[in-house]
């Protein structure tokens, strides 16, 4: 009944966390990519820090950061990770208007930690939505997406 692709799935197609036991442990790294466009002003505010709420980027990094520990209570069948290294870079980029967020989850297990990464990416911005919004409400979230990814059984992934 169930796909064997869909591996959150058994075979009576029921929701089943996948079993990592028996994986070996490998070094496993993921990068995710957002973006949140935003009126020119708005991102002069942000750069210049002088938003109401106080430093829009630090806050948007840790909380990022904070959001990749807490990837696997907020989404169902994630397993709990040790993670080794989360990181958040925020850059603006004047094209857009707005800022692009790059996030970096590393861990040593047996499983990958791309829905670390993606949940980094989009909490921070989130983040700066909910510290500029004040200014600016009619901001855009998008681009939300994987760009790479390496170790485990599926190997290396560079989006094109």
């Amino acid at each position: 009944m169930g796909d064997p692709s869909l591996t959150h799935l058994d075979a009576r197609g029921q929701a089943d966390m996948v079993d990592v036991g028996g994986k070996p442990e490998t070094e496993r790294t993921a990068v995710a990519q957002a973006s949140i466009l935003m009126q020119p002003q708005t991102l002069r505010a942000i750069l210049a820090g002088d938003a109401k709420k106080g430093d829009v980027l630090g806050a948007a990094r840790i909380a990022g950061i904070l959001a990749a520990k807490k990837t696997s209570d907020l989404i169902p069948l994630c397993h709990p990770l040790l993670l080794n290294k989360v990181s958040v870079d925020i850059e603006a980029d004047e094209a857009l208007p707005g800022l692009r967020v790059t996030a970096l989850a590393r861990v040593w297990g047996r499983t990958g930690v791309e829905m670390e990464a993606l949940t980094a990416a989009a909490v921070a911005c989130l983040t700066l939505y909910d510290m500029a919004k004040a200014t600016d409400r009619g901001m855009v979230i998008s681009d939300l997406r994987l760009v790479r990814k390496s170790g485990g059984r599926s190997g290396d992934f560079e989006a094109g």
